[in-house]
């Protein structure tokens, strides 16, 4: 008996010990940089850590060109898009300080919640994404004839916002490149994906599916912009937003 107990005693001891150098797994989920990814953001002034979220700081303008530039900014560029019915609407862009604060390990909700008009979500570039509506539940049927030629255009406050494809990111990255966050943290990817174009039959009622991207290539729930509504969202977001603040 006395053997029997000496030789369990032996194996805890062993099993509990630490080879020397050995040490814990990292949390990286307390870390306070952000992952690699978030630098892909490049319109941000600050990107930082707070807590369980991404703290994603933006002015909101553009850094391309537009006919909703006041005159005398240096980018203000006349439209030059292909829309024959293209008509100017009377807003300007202005800057604002926004914050954005999304789940740095986004899940998926158990109770989904609706998107709302004014951003859902942050481009690349820093612009607003804003979702299918031109207001509560009126599709974009009319106002997508006031999109300039990078498919944006400011709301009453000034606020620059893309509803869907944002073309100059596409024409620079690629359209199967990242395009920006929604607000429940998960990743949003252009209309096109292993050299084929996204439609809407490829992802679920909230415009997205899970795998393996060149950024997250363990896997992700993402989204994907395509050319027929809801363009970016289904209603829905995936997982549980986080807030956007000015």
């Amino acid at each position: 008996m006395n053997k029997l107990f000496l030789f369990f005693a032996t194996l805890l001891f062993i099993s509990c010990s630490k080879s020397e150098g050995e040490t814990e797994p990292t949390d990286t989920s307390s870390s306070s940089e952000p992952p690699e990814v978030y630098s892909k953001i490049y319109g941000a002034s600050q990107i930082s850590i707070e807590g369980d979220f991404v703290v994603i700081e933006v002015d909101g303008t553009p850094d391309h060109g537009s006919p909703y530039f006041n005159t005398s900014s240096s980018l203000y560029e006349n439209y030059n898009g292909d829309n024959p019915n293209f008509s100017l609407n009377p807003n300007q862009i202005n800057a604002f300080n926004l914050t954005y604060k999304i789940p740095l390990n986004p899940k998926e909700a158990s109770n989904k919640s609706s998107t709302r008009l004014g951003s859902m979500g942050v481009a690349l570039n820093g612009v607003a994404l804003f979702n299918q509506y031109a207001g509560p539940n009126q599709p974009l049927t009319n106002e997508i004839n006031s999109f300039d030629q990078y498919n944006g255009h400011p709301e009453r406050l000034g606020t620059y916002h893309y509803h869907i494809e944002p073309l100059y990111l596409t024409q620079e990255n690629g359209k199967d490149a990242l395009m920006g966050f929604l607000l429940d943290g998960f990743p949003v990817y252009g209309p096109e994906e292993n050299g084929s174009k996204v439609t809407n039959s490829d992802l679920d009622a909230y415009h997205g599916h899970q795998h393996a991207t060149s950024d997250f290539p363990e896997g992700i729930y993402h989204y994907h912009i395509t050319n027929n509504d809801p363009y970016i969202n289904g209603n829905q977001y995936f997982g549980t937003p986080g807030t956007v603040t000015q």
